[in-house]
């Protein structure tokens, strides 16, 4: 037994070393291939404040390039909707004080009830899930609730809170699963850094999300680095709301700000950009009733819809505009899937053509 240990061992001193020239090429052709792979994705960066609709449109980016949402994250979806509808229930009630206007008295008792209730909806000991949305589709069809909502505008009372509150029956069922459509409405402020890599005709993307709140925002100067493209995101309505952060400034003011500030960073000075003008149909209604002269001063266009659109779109591309950097402006609905698929179809065509320009691949034309 011996013999036969000493013959292993013998036989384990037994390997290839290899010389410093054959751990070189090694060593070259790994680097070789991982800056390859790097080079030939793109990386983008999206950004915008909170609420622009920056996490929907990457919603849609996993729904039609990914494997879309499967049943954990549906389920995961399923709370954050039913909890949202009592918070917005809550606010409108607390609007609707604010404002002055008078419930039906059948439904005072409910919106007193419904105003003092913990804002997660299977945390309220007192009444099962189904007893509070029965209460909430109660109170929604009160005129002072209907007339709230249609002054939202100063209030912290997201446009998508219609889409559920008019389809209370279905989402308060026991047995409810939320559609696609359900989950791009849903709001759920991003936190942190999200990450999506997909490929769009063989083509690597990465696309990278970041919290839009101020307490976020820090967090994007890390992700400055080897970002082929910036797509930043206005919601082109919110030109008379206030920040949910601050309520002493303006969403849209804010959104400008921050985007003259991040495209005037060093390190992203010769970063080409998309700027996605979000929420037109919100945008097409409002400006009916609301000069955009409570955002800009110098805005004389009036109620005119394509006056004020080119007037917000101008802002926005001169405060982003240099000599080594080119702005592709896009108008979309994010919660839209087939506007979104024609949007970024256009968008992956010019973004890939400008990167292999850079990689010289093909001339300049």
């Amino acid at each position: 037994m011996g013999n036969r240990h000493k013959k292993t061992k013998t036989k384990k001193k037994k390997k290839k070393v290899l010389s410093e020239q054959e751990k070189n090429e090694i060593i070259s052709q790994l680097i070789d291939k991982e800056k390859e792979e790097f080079q030939s994705q793109i990386k983008i960066l999206i950004l915008g404040t909170g609420d622009s609709g920056k996490s929907t449109f990457v919603k849609q980016i996993e729904l039609i390039y990914k494997d879309g949402f499967d049943q954990t994250k549906r389920n995961l979806y399923k709370t954050s909707i039913q909890n949202n509808l009592l918070v917005h229930t809550q606010r409108l009630i607390q609007g609707a004080n604010g404002f002055g206007l008078e419930f039906k008295d059948e439904n005072l008792e409910i919106a007193r009830i419904l105003l003092k209730l913990n804002k997660t909806v299977t945390d309220n000991e007192d009444y099962e899930p189904e007893e509070l949305f029965d209460m909430i589709k109660t109170l929604w069809d009160d005129e002072s609730i209907k007339d709230t909502f249609r002054r939202r505008s100063s209030l912290q009372i997201p446009d998508a809170a219609e889409h559920f509150l008019n389809d209370i029956d279905r989402i308060g069922n026991e047995d409810y699963v939320p559609s696609d459509k359900d989950i791009l409405y849903c709001r759920i402020p991003t936190v942190g850094i999200k990450e999506v890599s997909f490929k769009v005709n063989n083509y690597p993307w990465k696309l990278v999300d970041v919290g839009g709140q101020r307490s976020e925002r820090r967090k994007w100067i890390h992700q400055f680095e080897h970002v082929t493209v910036l797509i930043y995101v206005v919601a082109i309505s919110e030109y008379d709301q206030k920040l949910y952060e601050d309520e002493s400034i303006n969403r849209m003011i804010e959104s400008y700000e921050l985007l003259y500030n991040t495209a005037n960073t060093e390190i992203f000075l010769k970063t080409n950009c998309v700027i996605l003008f979000n929420k037109m149909d919100i945008f097409e209604e409002k400006i009916k009733s609301v000069d955009p002269i409570c955002c800009f001063s110098e805005y004389d266009g009036g109620f005119d819809y394509e006056k004020s659109k080119k007037f917000i779109t101008d802002k926005f591309i001169d405060v982003a505009t240099n000599k080594s950097r080119k702005i592709f402006p896009f108008y979309t609905i994010a919660t839209e899937t087939s506007t979104i698929k024609k949007v970024f179809d256009n968008i992956q065509s010019k973004i890939l053509e400008e990167h292999m320009n850079t990689l010289g691949l093909i001339e300049k034309i």
